[in-house]
């Protein structure tokens, strides 16, 4: 990997901070981005993947710390917006003696910013790992609830989702019931399959598709789902297209060739460019449901559990109200004629006014 063009990322970025290492051991680039911690210390997941370029996950780890910041606004969290990054040759196995001593050295990153960033899991991270950097740096949710954490987000970020979609649905088709609604879940990991479980539970007409041919046909067989291969995806016809995998699948390339009413998913960075295909998706006629807004009942889940004391209640509460945050973006962008996109941030950008100047992209 090579590492050039950082200088002009780092120069065109609105962030606080940004801190790289390049881990030899591993050959593996590190990145750890704070974009705002106006209301609070910045939080965000580490996300451990191969990318094609350093330049790529330095972009890729920048752009989720700044959906953070929203994330963390529009849900009403006492936390700023941050992000880790460590892009591996390839990912070390779960357990190994070898990812082990990546994520201690990772740790010791996050141990020199001080409280400054809280890290927490994400794409190709567990509540195993954090019980590892928890022993380096103490910043850090979702640990085992052996080691005092919260555990597994996943399930509360999926029923966060699902609250979600039933709003979205609602906003589309004039009522939150999804049965008979054809949704396809693109991604059926953590959250994904969960997210499927419960789709099937409301008698949705589900379509699952996963890189992992083993897994999506487990799942499509214990939930009588339809499969879709991976590249069919951007052209399957279905009510809601709910993407739980990689981001960037909504783009100026695939826009045109969705066929769906809907766009609601968990996974982060849906959209290649932010401002212009959220409006691409709105002159098109499909409604999206923001992700750093749909997705956040993992955050309510660590940072309610881990930072706010919240009991289970209160924590269910606040996931049921995702869908009554959605509600309420969607008549914002009505009523201004605007991208729902640019509404949930507006929103954000409010409460971040309250706090003092809010960050510009």
């Amino acid at each position: 990997m090579k590492g050039e063009g950082f200088e002009d990322l780092i120069r065109s970025w609105d962030g606080e901070e940004v801190l790289a290492r390049f881990d030899e051991p591993a050959g593996a680039w590190m990145f750890v981005c704070v974009h705002s911690t106006l209301m609070g210390p910045a939080t965000g997941g580490v996300r451990m993947k191969t990318y094609a370029t350093p330049h790529e996950a330095l972009l890729d780890c920048m752009r989720l710390s700044s959906l953070m910041t929203l994330k963390t606004a529009v849900s009403g969290l006492p936390m700023g917006g941050g992000k880790s990054v460590i892009a591996v040759p390839e990912v070390p196995a779960p357990g190994s003696e070898e990812r082990r001593r990546v994520m201690e050295r990772f740790g010791m990153m996050v141990g020199s910013l001080q409280g400054t960033y809280w890290s927490g899991p994400d794409m190709n991270t567990s509540e195993q790992d954090m019980d590892v950097l928890w022993d380096v740096a103490p910043y850090t949710f979702g640990r085992s609830p052996a080691r005092g954490g919260s555990g597994d987000s996943a399930p509360d970020t999926a029923e966060g989702v699902l609250h979600g979609i039933k709003a979205t649905v609602a906003r589309a088709f004039g009522s939150p019931d999804l049965s008979g609604r054809t949704v396809l879940v693109e991604g059926v990991g953590g959250v994904g399959s969960r997210l499927a479980e419960l789709l099937a539970k409301e008698n949705a007409s589900l379509l699952v598709a996963d890189i992992d041919q083993e897994r999506v046909t487990e799942i499509a067989e214990r939930l009588a789902a339809g499969m879709v291969a991976p590249g069919d995806v951007i052209g399957a016809e279905c009510d809601v297209y709910a993407p739980c995998a990689v981001g960037w699948t909504v783009n100026e390339e695939t826009i045109p060739r969705l066929r769906c009413r809907a766009v609601a998913g968990a996974a982060n960075n849906q959209l290649g460019e932010l401002v212009h295909d959220a409006e691409r998706l709105r002159r098109a006629g499909i409604l999206y449901a923001p992700d750093y807004v749909i997705n956040a009942g993992g955050a309510f889940h660590l940072i309610g559990y881990e930072t706010l004391g919240w009991s289970r209640d209160e924590v269910d509460r606040h996931i049921t109200g995702i869908g009554d945050t959605m509600t309420r973006i969607f008549e914002r962008a009505d009523e201004q004629g605007i991208s729902t996109e640019l509404a949930a941030e507006r929103i954000a950008k409010d409460r971040l006014a309250k706090a003092g100047n809010p960050p510009t992209r």
